[in-house]
């Protein structure tokens, strides 16, 4: 059974109401493939990125999870044999600057915007920032953001101020869901967490309250408004970008109704599995309106596993959740297909950083990457192509907030800040400490006798002194700096 035959019959059975105007839309799906190549004569890529929250490694079947976390990850598994998989794609250590850092190609201290927004924050990406919808609009493509943007979140940051056509999302994190819910929450009193809907050149709307119910639902409207966007891109016979934020495995981890109890090992793995089921849904819309040929599809997470109890996510082989500086943290699941350019079945444990998918992805497209700033987004095409064994990519630092917490390079990883889990305070170490992942993966271990390998430190020391050098080119723009503000050397 398909998954959208499966999709279907959930929708029989009652559980699809207010969504049958677009499943029942089979009659003219035949018409698609034809407007699709009128589009694939521009010669310019789709690109779908289907960004999972809170997403470690020990979660899909073909990442080690999968059964081992209560459910099989088929659809996904499936996906992932048709392009590359990498095992060392490398986020930042928390939402917000990872977001930032895969929008604009550069490392989120540069922005700001390195530590997580919460409710009240004024920050947010300056108007002076590009993003990937920004080069992306201006090569000709119509985009669209559905869910979680998290990198502003007042008048000149949202996604329409930043390149999208259109937006419907929370202004912030999922975990505001449960506002309602907490006994000392009192309505008129606290503020409301909403949902927002934009589009390009007007102003941004509060929607509906973020309630948990409402949470538990969203994916099946974020299906909606893509599959509606994606149809509306075709029929205008442009290329499309659809940044497609799924509310999972973000708290809480509800399960919509049709998957509650599915499983048999809790609402946990019942989200699993609606991870699986819905993007394979997402895949199957590709094909029906004939563009999955010409469409670069990225699925990854965006920082190491959810933490919090009871939705506790797994980071697999690796030790850590997200807000640390262990791999768990550092390393999240990422598959790429693009059907004609990147060769199926590929597995590399090479390193790439979520920053490097907006130079790479923004060239595959032909778009202007911004020469006037830092990029720190390097070109990975030739490497995911095939044409190069080798990533682009050697290592990166890595922070916390503004606290910069080591370097990796290669296999190793120079800690100057060790934090092992979430809530315990940080370790400021009077000397580096050298890991070598190979032979001491749980990081565990001070030295790695008989060898020292002190050596590696001539080439994290490279990347610091690049970075500052960078710096000293471009000022780092501080948190919470104004909506106009531009760093100095800029101009």
């Amino acid at each position: 059974m398909s998954v959208r035959q499966n999709w279907l019959g959930l929708r029989k059975a009652g559980a699809w109401a207010g969504v049958g105007s677009i499943l029942a839309a089979g009659a003219i799906m035949m018409a698609a493939p034809q407007k699709a190549g009128a589009q694939e004569s521009q010669g310019k890529p789709n690109i779908v990125y289907f960004l999972i929250d809170n997403l470690g490694m020990g979660e899909l079947s073909c990442y080690s999870g999968g059964a081992y976390r209560g459910t099989a990850t088929p659809h996904i598994d499936k996906f992932a044999e048709q392009g590359i998989k990498l095992t060392n794609f490398a986020p930042e250590t928390q939402c917000t600057p990872s977001r930032s850092a895969l929008m604009t190609g550069r490392y989120s201290i540069r922005s700001g915007t390195h530590t997580v927004a919460l409710a009240g924050d004024p920050g947010g990406l300056v108007a002076w920032e590009r993003t990937m919808a920004d080069i992306l609009s201006e090569a000709g493509y119509a985009t669209s953001c559905v869910g979680k943007w998290h990198i502003g979140a007042s008048d000149g940051r949202w996604p329409t101020d930043h390149g999208f056509d259109e937006w419907y999302g929370p202004a912030h994190s999922y975990d505001e869901a449960l506002w309602a819910e907490d006994p000392w929450y009192r309505p008129g009193r606290d503020p409301i967490s909403y949902m927002y809907e934009g589009k390009k050149g007007e102003r941004v709307k509060e929607t509906e309250q973020l309630t948990r119910e409402v949470k538990r639902d969203l994916d099946v409207e974020y299906m909606k408004r893509g599959e509606q966007f994606m149809r509306r891109s075709i029929d205008a016979s442009k290329p499309f970008f659809l940044y497609f934020n799924y509310t999972l495995m973000h708290l809480p981890t509800d399960p919509r109704p049709e998957f509650a109890g599915k499983t048999g090992h809790g609402d946990w793995a019942d989200c699993l599995l609606q991870l699986d089921t819905d993007f394979g849904r997402l895949l199957d819309i590709l094909d029906e309106l004939g563009v999955a040929e010409n469409t670069i599809v990225v699925f990854s997470g965006d920082n190491g596993p959810e933490h919090a109890e009871p939705w506790r996510g797994h980071a697999g082989y690796w030790e850590g959740p997200y807000f640390t500086g262990m791999e768990g943290s550092l390393r999240t699941p990422c598959l790429i297909r693009y059907p004609g350019k990147v060769p199926a079945k590929q597995q590399s444990d090479e390193i790439v950083h979520i920053a490097d998918m907006f130079t790479t992805l923004g060239k595959w497209a032909g778009a202007e990457v911004p020469q006037d700033r830092i990029i720190d987004g390097l070109d990975q095409r030739a490497f995911f192509e095939g044409r190069e064994e080798e990533s682009a990519r050697q290592g990166f630092p890595y922070w916390m907030g503004e606290t910069l917490y080591g370097v990796k390079w290669r296999n190793f990883k120079m800690v100057l800040v060790l934090k092992r889990t979430f809530s315990e305070p940080e370790l400021y170490l009077a000397t580096p400490q050298l890991v070598n992942l190979d032979v001491d993966p749980d990081e565990k271990k001070d030295y790695n006798f008989p060898y020292m390998h002190s050596w590696v430190i001539a080439h994290t020391a490279k990347i610091i002194s690049d970075f500052q050098a960078s710096v000293k080119k471009e000022p780092l723009i501080p948190a919470g700096a104004p909506l106009d503000y531009v760093p100095v050397a800029a101009d």
